[in-house]
């Protein structure tokens, strides 16, 4: 496996600490999701990781923004979004179906006691990462 080079913004750490104890975790395990599939991907070779309006971001060339965040309002759930004006969450309903719960077209949503089915949400990451290279695909190639 290649080394992906990851360029941290040290406020991304910080939004870290300010999660309660069991969403950090999730969080956490969300972000670890995130990086390996990145390291999977044989054309990505950087990854920044930085905060896009107050969440948790990666970013890739060629690829199209993830955030993770959980938030006071809703604090049952945590999310993984996506740009709402892709055709990501649109095709991870069309594909997956009830695998997940969705948010409009911006996000997959979890409760904090849920299984997160990581094949299914390693291969949505996946397609984010790739979305410039996919997104003229039907079904982004899926």
């Amino acid at each position: 496996m290649k080394t992906l080079k990851i360029k941290q913004d040290p406020r991304v750490k910080e939004k870290f600490r300010t999660y309660p104890e069991a969403v950090k975790a999730k969080l956490t395990h969300l972000r670890s999701l995130i990086i390996e599939t990145a390291a999977d991907i044989e054309e990505i070779e950087e990854m920044e990781e930085t905060l896009k309006w107050g969440e948790p971001s990666y970013l890739v060339k060629k690829g199209s923004t993830i955030r993770i965040d959980w938030k006071a309002k809703t604090p049952d759930q945590y999310a993984v979004y996506f740009k709402c004006t892709s055709k990501l969450v649109p095709t991870f309903r069309e594909v997956y179906g009830d695998t997940f719960r969705y948010e409009k077209n911006r996000a997959i949503c979890f409760g904090l006691d849920d299984e997160v089915p990581e094949e299914e949400l390693k291969d949505c990451i996946a397609l984010a990462l790739q979305y410039h290279a996919v997104k003229g695909l039907p079904l982004l190639g899926k």
